[in-house]
């Protein structure tokens, strides 16, 4: 058997472009991307807090640390600039791996500036350190 868990989370990413002609994803700066473990092409659900819309799409990895979120393609249609999102991944694991999994979860600001990072099984997220 294999569990469905959150794997990496970008909680409150501010929407900073969009570009209906564009082939479609999702660009996220590189360092946001690395920091909760999102890879380059890989699929995404996203939800947009402002319109309750959810969609999915996949990572293009963009400019490290300019704190760029831009909806790309059909997606362009499903937030404005200035709406927050939610980016979350999910990975397959067995029930022994399951136990021991923790999600990477980074908080942001309004300029998409990471205010807390989780990593680990407690609920509480850890103050980034500068």
């Amino acid at each position: 058997m294999q569990l469905t868990l959150l794997k990496s989370k970008l909680h409150k990413a501010t929407v900073t472009g969009a570009s209906v002609d564009y082939e479609g994803s999702l660009t996220i700066s590189a360092d946001l991307a690395e920091r909760v473990g999102l890879m380059q092409y890989e699929r995404i659900l996203v939800s947009n807090m402002a319109s309750g819309a959810r969609f999915e799409t996949y990572v293009i990895l963009g400019p490290r640390g300019a704190g760029v979120i831009e909806l790309n393609g059909a997606t362009a249609h499903l937030g404005n600039v200035g709406d927050r999102l939610t980016i979350m991944s999910f990975g397959q694991f067995t029930p022994e791996e399951a136990v021991e999994h923790c999600p990477r979860v980074a908080l942001l600001d309004t300029e998409n500036r990471v205010v807390r990072y989780k990593t680990g099984i407690s609920s509480r997220f850890d103050e980034m350190l500068a």
